[in-house]
Formats: structure tokens, C-alpha cells, sequence
């Protein structure tokens, strides 16, 4: 049967109110619950055609945003260093070989490029067993025997691994790894404990890699079933201590930590390493910071470990939300446009590259690349701008709207937005501190409209999974009813 476009017209008088005033109920209903009496919220959801504002509350206040910060470094680092740019880890030797013999009177040099996955269980295709690689090729030239040492050259960044602005009780914990001009292993390994009857001590049964077993003071227990076990360790560090608790009667438990020192830990496994394949070492590992060696002799390159390419490295970073891998992408892009690789000079740079992008800095404080300061601040306006910009002029914007998350289905989105709504639809980066939630990506409404968003809150009560059920509506009647 037709309908008369007089009838239409009423119906669409009648509905079109309706939409808009649902999703408005939706976002009231939300702020007016009683876990959000205390908090601050930062909302903004726009066309991405057109620019214009579909959403707003308080899109001008700026709060403290948590990882949703790695979407302004993963995508400066795109746009500046291109989704191909890679990292090199180069082993070398100085001195003189002799080749009849075997004899190398010299060191063995690693001299780190500022990798941030090299040998990441991320990437363990990619990189394979790369140390048993290097044994080959240093075999495979003859050397039997090494009068020096293994050295590790990190000083490829400064050697101020941790942003100043971070709390004490991250660095020593595997996601507040420090950033290396030499790094390994994401910087990461395993202490295993056994547990038994609540407020019984955490016994450390072993260590992984074993060379990491540094002087912790042991004051961790046993209580409850959840991880509330923390790591207190310096960069640089030998000695530190654990505490908190972690679950009862488990006979594996396990707490991943910070590496310390990962330059000198890699010296002294490919030492060990080399030990076991019969090559003698007379030196002690170390690294240049130890010892500031002189290096500027000629150094024979023996073999060279390539990273996987930027756009790769960040598809982890922002899925699974990698601390250290938006860590050294601001320190490359200070190395390469500042010559300085440090946090601050890698954060001016993205400062330029905001300015430059139209892209107003005023409401925007950034002392990290992670947002794990607690320091970072942000507006949502003006990351809708940003993302906006990114959309429409980013020379690489599939690689980085590819490397977040699908809703409902991978990594720090597989538990969340998982009604169909949202299903193929909405590809977003996540961030969560203690009483901080915030959401920034992209989706696209049922009447096919191209839509960015936005949204801080801090300092909220109750549970999080409540707030993120409020968030979910919100998004959920944009998407129905725009």
C-alpha cells in the first residue's frame, strides 16, 4: 500500500523529534546515575563528513585521558615516519681477527636502533630464536675464542628510559616498562610464585629469564582471588621489592615485571649462550652506560635484525594497548626530527605535527605517548578535530583506523560493545586508569553516516562495567537514530 506524502511528512514530524530527544534521555540518564555524582565528563560525537557536532557535553574541558593518548602518538608516528619505517639491531665485532686461529682480539658489539619489539612473543615469526641466529653467524665466521667482552651499545636514545611524570608504582611493573635505545623481550619477565591459605607469604618459585633474578625483598601474600601484586623497581636498578597480594592456593602464579637494565640482560645472555656453544669470552658483559667504552673504533658488522615495519608494530600497540611500543615512537620521532632521542623532544615534535594539522594545542597536555601519566590531559573537542583530521587528510588513515580494535571482538574491545549494533561497526582505542574511562574512534550509524567520537570521564564510583554500559547507550542511540 502507498503511503501519501502527507502521512509521510506527519511521520516524519512525529519520529524525527523522537530520535533526537532518545539519544539526548540516553546521555542524561547516564550523567543524572548516581556513580557519576563526583565525576567530570568530556563528550564529543561528530559527523565525519561534515564536521558537525551530532553530541556534546563539556567537549571543551580537558581531563585525564589514559591510553586513548596512543592514538595521537601511534598517529603522528604514521603520518611523519611513514607505516614502513623500521628499526635495525646490528652485531658487529672490533679489533683484529684472526682467522687461522679463531682468535678474536676484540669485543662482540650489539648496537641497538631503538627496536621496540625485538624479540616479542608479539612477533615470534617475525624475529624467530634471533640470538641463536647471531651464534650462528658468529660460528658460521670462524670465532672460537673472544679476548673482551660483549657489549651492548644502547645509546642510540638518552638514558632516561621513564617519562618523569609517571607514578612510582608503574616502572617497576611490566606495563611501565622503561624505553631502551637497546631494548628486549618488551622489557618483560616472569617471576612465579606459589601460594596457599590467605595472609600466607607468596613463595617465588623461579624466574624467567633467569638472568633477571635481581634482589627483590619478597613482601607479597596471599590473599582473595584477583592481582593486586606490584613491582617496585627503578630503571637501572639491582635491587627493589614486591608487594601487595595475589590469589590464594595457586600452585602457578604468575607477575610480570619490568627488565631493569634490558641492554646489559641481553649482553649477558648471548655471553651464556655463547659459553654453551664452546666459544670462549675472557671480559665480562656490559653496556657503553656502564663503562662508556670507546667505541669509535671500526666496528665489522656480522649480522642484522630488522624489525617488522611501523604499521605492524602499531596494529599491536593500539589492539592491545603496548605502553612501550608508543614509548619508543615518541622517543624515534625526537631521534629523528630532534636528534634527541628523549620523551620530551619526541613530544615536541607531535606538538609541531598537531599545530601543523590545525589541530589547537591549548586544552592539550601531553608529558607521555602512552597516557599512562597521570598528568596527560585532553579535550574532546579537540581529539574529535584530530580524528577528523586524520580521516580526511591523513596520508595513512587506513593503516591507523586498521590498527584499532573491531567492538566486541579483539583486544581491549573483545569484552565490550558486544550488541550487534555495534558488530563490524565501531573500531575504537580504549583507555582505563583507577576512576578514568574514556572511548575515541569511529563508526558508522544505521542510516550510513560517517561518525567520530569522544568521550573522558573521570573520577567516577561504582563499577566500571556500569559506566561502560552507559557509554554503550550513548554511542548505541547515536548509531539507531543519526
Amino acid at each position: 500500500m502507498k503511503i501519501t506524502s502527507g502521512i509521510t511528512i506527519f511521520l516524519l514530524a512525529f519520529l524525527l523529534p523522537y530520535k533526537s530527544g532518545s539519544q539526548e534521555k540516553s546521555l542524561e540518564s547516564f550523567l543524572s546515575d548516581s556513580s557519576m555524582f563526583y565525576a567530570s565528563v568530556s563528550l564529543c560525537i561528530a559527523d565525519a563528513t561534515s564536521g558537525q557536532t551530532i553530541l556534546d557535553h563539556n567537549s571543551g574541558k580537558s581531563l585525564i585521558p589514559g591510553s586513548v593518548v596512543k592514538l595521537i602518538s601511534s598517529a603522528s608516528a604514521l603520518e611523519l615516519l611513514g607505516p614502513y619505517h623500521t628499526f635495525k639491531t646490528s652485531l658487529g665485532y672490533t679489533g683484529i681477527f684472526n682467522k687461522r686461529t679463531g682468535r678474536l682480539a676484540g669485543n662482540i658489539v650489539i648496537k641497538g636502533g631503538g627496536d621496540p619489539a625485538l624479540g616479542s612473543k608479539n612477533f615470534a615469526d617475525h624475529y624467530g630464536d634471533f640470538l641463536m641466529s647471531w651464534i650462528e653467524e658468529i660460528k658460521k665466521l670462524g670465532i672460537k675464542r673472544i679476548d673482551g667482552k660483549i657489549i651492548t651499545d644502547d645509546s642510540y636514545y638518552d638514558y632516561q628510559p621513564v617519562p618523569p611524570k609517571w607514578l612510582w608504582e608503574d616502572p617497576g611493573n611490566y606495563y611501565g616498562a622503561g624505553v631502551y635505545g637497546l631494548s628486549v623481550f618488551d622489557n618483560t619477565y616472569e617471576i612465579h610464585f606459589k601460594t596457599s591459605s590467605r595472609g600466607t607469604p607468596a613463595v617465588i618459585t623461579k624466574v624467567v629469564p633467569g638472568e633477571c633474578g635481581s634482589d627483590l625483598s619478597n613482601r607479597l601474600l596471599a590473599e582473595g582471588n584477583t592481582d593486586k601484586g606490584y613491582v617496585f623497581a627503578a630503571p637501572y636498578s639491582k635491587n627493589g621489592w614486591i608487594a601487595g597480594t595475589i590469589p590464594v592456593n595457586r600452585d602457578e602464579f604468575i607477575l610480570k615485571a619490568s627488565i631493569t637494565d634490558p641492554p646489559l640482560l641481553l649482553a649477558e645472555i648471548l655471553c651464556r649462550k655463547l659459553d654453551s656453544a664452546g666459544i670462549i669470552i675472557s671480559g665480562t658483559p656490559t653496556t657503553t652506560r656502564l663503562e662508556n667504552p670507546a667505541l669509535d673504533e671500526e666496528t665489522f658488522l656480522i649480522d642484522e635484525t630488522v624489525s617488522p615495519p611501523l604499521k605492524d608494530i602499531i596494529e599491536i600497540l593500539n589492539h592491545e594497548s603496548v605502553n612501550l611500543y608508543a614509548e619508543h615512537l615518541v622517543k624515534e620521532l625526537g631521534k629523528l626530527f630532534r636528534d634527541k632521542g628523549s620523551t620530551s623532544s619526541g613530544i615536541e615534535v607531535i606538538k609541531q605535527y598537531l599545530d601543523d594539522s590545525g589541530i589547537s594545542s591549548a586544552g592539550l597536555f601531553i608529558e607521555d605517548g602512552s597516557g599512562l601519566s597521570p598528568l596527560n590531559a585532553l579535550n574532546s573537542r579537540e581529539f574529535v578535530n584530530f580524528l577528523l583530521h586524520m580521516k580526511k587528510n591523513g596520508k595513512y588513515f587506513t593503516e591507523l583506523i586498521s590498527s584499532l580494535p573491531d567492538a566486541g571482538k579483539e583486544g581491549t574491545l573483545k569484552n565490550y560493545f558486544k550488541d550487534p549494533v555495534f558488530d563490524s561497526n565501531l573500531k575504537a582505542k580504549s583507555g582505563s586508569m583507577t576512576r578514568i574511562r574514556s572511548y575515541a574512534g569511529y563508526f558508522t550509524t544505521l542510516s550510513g553516516k560517517e561518525v567520530v567520537f569522544s568521550i573522558i570521564i573521570n573520577n567516577y564510583t561504582g563499577t566500571t562495567r556500569k559506566i561502560i554500559s552507559g557509554i554503550e547507550e550513548i554511542l548505541k542511540e547515536t548509531i539507531l537514530h543519526k
